[in-house]
C-alpha cells in the first residue's frame, strides 16, 4: 500500500506541485476532472506536456453521417470536422457540433474503456475456476482460482441461499456476477495508474444499470402473493378503500428499493475517491505557505492517504457485499408464498 501511494505521489503530485508554484490551484476542477469522464485517458504530466492515451470518438453528425476519429484531434480545445469539446456552459466537457449542440455520441470514453478492461480482468479471474472443474477435477484449485472459489462459496452459502431461499440456485449466477463485477471495478478504481483509476462504479449510469437489472429480476420473479401484498396488503380496509393509501405506498416501494441500491453504491464510491483526491490537493494548497508547512502537511496528507486507501479497500468489498445482499433480500421477498397454515 505504501508503494501504491508512492506511485500516486510520483504520477500526480509532483507535476502538480511544480505547476502550483506558478498558478492558483483550483481544487474543485482537479477533483471533478479526476472523477468525471473524458475522451482521452490522461496518464501524467511532465512539465507542461500532458501524456494522454487517445481514445476513438464515434459521433453521428448533423449531415447524418458517422464520424470516427482519434480524440487527439480535440486536444487543447481544437475542433475537428466541426466537433469540439465544450469548455464551459451546460455541455461542459461534452462533445458539441459547431459549438452549439451535442451530437449522438457513442464514443469510447475513459469510463467505458475502463469498463471493458475491468470486464476482461473479471473474466481472467473467473474462467480459470470454471475451466478447472470443466476438466473433471475433484480437487479444489490452488492460488488465485482457489481464492475466487472460496469467495464464491462464501457469497452463495452465507448471502444468497439464506436470503433467497430454496430457489437460490436459480438466481445465484446473476447475483454472483453482480458481486464480482462491482468488486473488480471497485478495486481497479483504487489503482492510480493505467489501466486502473477509472471511476466506473462511481458513475451513476453504471450503478443505475445494475439497479435496473435487479429491478427487472425482482419484479419478473414476483409471485402472486408478492403482488397481492402490494396492491391489496393485509391492513385495515379503510387504508385501502376508498383512498388506496397503503397500496400507493407499497407501489412506490417497488421503485425506491432499486433507487436506494443505485445511490448507495454511487455515493459511497464517489465520496471515497473525492476524499482521497482532496487529501492530495492539500499538498498543492500548502506550497505557497513555506517549506516547513508544506513538508508537515505533506506528511499528514500521506498518512491520511494511506489510511483512506486501506479504508477504501474495505469499502470496495463492503459495497459489493451490500449490493448483493440487498438484491438477494429483494428477490427473496418477491418469491414469498402464501402460508396456508397461517
Amino acid at each position: 500500500m505504501k508503494r501504491l501511494l508512492a506511485i500516486l505521489l510520483a504520477l500526480v503530485l509532483v507535476p502538480g506541485l511544480v505547476r502550483a508554484q506558478h498558478e492558483k490551484l483550483n481544487v474543485r476542477d482537479i477533483v471533478m476532472d479526476h472523477l468525471g469522464d473524458s475522451y482521452g485517458w490522461h496518464i501524467t504530466t511532465v512539465g507542461h506536456r500532458h501524456i494522454t492515451i487517445p481514445l476513438p470518438v464515434i459521433v453521428l453528425g448533423s449531415d447524418h453521417r458517422w464520424h470516427l476519429f482519434s480524440s487527439s484531434h480535440l486536444d487543447h480545445g481544437a475542433a475537428y470536422e466541426g466537433f469540439s469539446i465544450a469548455p464551459e456552459g451546460d455541455h461542459k466537457g461534452r462533445l458539441v457540433e459547431n459549438g452549439v449542440r451535442p451530437p449522438l455520441d457513442i464514443s469510447l470514453t475513459k469510463n467505458s474503456t475502463a469498463l471493458l478492461i475491468n470486464t476482461l480482468v473479471l473474466l481472467l479471474l473467473l474462467l480459470p475456476v470454471a475451466r478447472h472443474y470443466r476438466r473433471g477435477a475433484r480437487v479444489p484449485p490452488k492460488g488465485m482460482p482457489g481464492a475466487v472459489e472460496m469467495l464464491v462459496e462464501y457469497i452463495e452459502d452465507e448471502v444468497i441461499e439464506p436470503c433467497v431461499g430454496p430457489e437460490y440456485r436459480r438466481y445465484a449466477p446473476y447475483l454472483l456476477t453482480v458481486f464480482f463485477f462491482i468488486l473488480v471495478n471497485n478495486f481497479m478504481g483504487l489503482i492510480p495508474f493505467f489501466p486502473g483509476g477509472g471511476n466506473v462504479t462511481g458513475n451513476v449510469a453504471v450503478t443505475m444499470t445494475l439497479a435496473l437489472a435487479t429491478f427487472v429480476v425482482v419484479n419478473l420473479s414476483g409471485t402472486r402473493e408478492y403482488w397481492r401484498e402490494i396492491f391489496w396488503p393485509d391492513v385495515p380496509t379503510w387504508l385501502k378503500i376508498p383512498a388506496p393509501i397503503m397500496p400507493a405506498i407499497e407501489f412506490v416501494g417497488i421503485f425506491t428499493k432499486p433507487f436506494a441500491l443505485m445511490i448507495r453504491l454511487f455515493a459511497n464510491v464517489l465520496a471515497g475517491h473525492a476524499v482521497i483526491l482532496g487529501l492530495v490537493c492539500v499538498i498543492f494548497m500548502t506550497v505557497s505557505m513555506g517549506t516547513a508547512v508544506n513538508a508537515g502537511m505533506t506528511v499528514v496528507a500521506a498518512l491520511f492517504g494511506i489510511f483512506m486507501l486501506l479504508l477504501e479497500v474495505l469499502v470496495a468489498f463492503i459495497q459489493a457485499y451490500v449490493f448483493t445482499l440487498l438484491s438477494s433480500v429483494f428477490i427473496g421477498m418477491a418469491r414469498v408464498k402464501h402460508d396456508h397454515d397461517h
